[in-house]
């Protein structure tokens, strides 16, 4: 199974995505066309503290049209290690630096129609190191005990999908 693009229309360049617009050719001869939405890639990361909590952000979500309960993320910047931008990420919005850093694997935002890919981490060993936050943020840091941010998941206050998944994660992989 594969598609193969015949035609690519670029439809806008942005700062963080670009949008085109593919004519395909399908494994099975029919033509399809697809919207796709290119995006560098991100990462989040879980800061877990000494004392198993998790360490949140609620920012408001424009997109979304209200505030979000989310692990700290960001975007790569060009050619951008994800471990690096892991610990900046987590720097810039919770004030936090990682003594350890361990992959929690990644996750496809939206395969249907962008390219988003966002590497997920556990960060422990955490020691106050901040850096400026981005000017376009307003992010106020929430701290939960791991079980309290899984019972926000299971009463649908947690719903951002990366969230979810890394939360999940976490929690999967200290038996929790």
């Amino acid at each position: 199974m594969n598609e193969q693009s015949n035609d690519k229309q670029v439809i806008y360049n942005g700062r963080v995505i670009h949008v085109e617009l593919h004519e395909v050719t399908l494994a099975n001869g029919n033509r399809a066309k697809r919207e796709l939405v290119r995006h560098p890639g991100a990462v989040a990361v879980v800061p877990l503290e000494p004392d198993g909590q998790v360490v949140l952000v609620e920012q408001f979500r424009f997109a979304a049209g209200r505030v979000l309960l989310e692990i700290p993320a960001g975007t790569l910047e060009a050619g951008e290690d994800p471990d690096q931008c892991a610990e900046r990420e987590l720097r810039e919005e919770t004030g936090l630096r990682p003594g350890r850093l361990d992959k929690l694997g990644g996750i496809y935002v939206a395969p249907g129609y962008t390219t988003e890919f966002i590497h997920l981490y556990l960060a422990r060993e955490l020691t106050p190191d901040p850096l400026a936050m981005d000017a376009d943020e307003d992010i106020h840091v929430v701290r939960l005990p791991l079980a309290a941010a899984l019972a926000k998941i299971d009463a649908g206050e947690i719903i951002d999908g990366k969230t979810v998944s890394a939360l999940l994660r976490v929690a999967r992989r200290l038996g929790v």
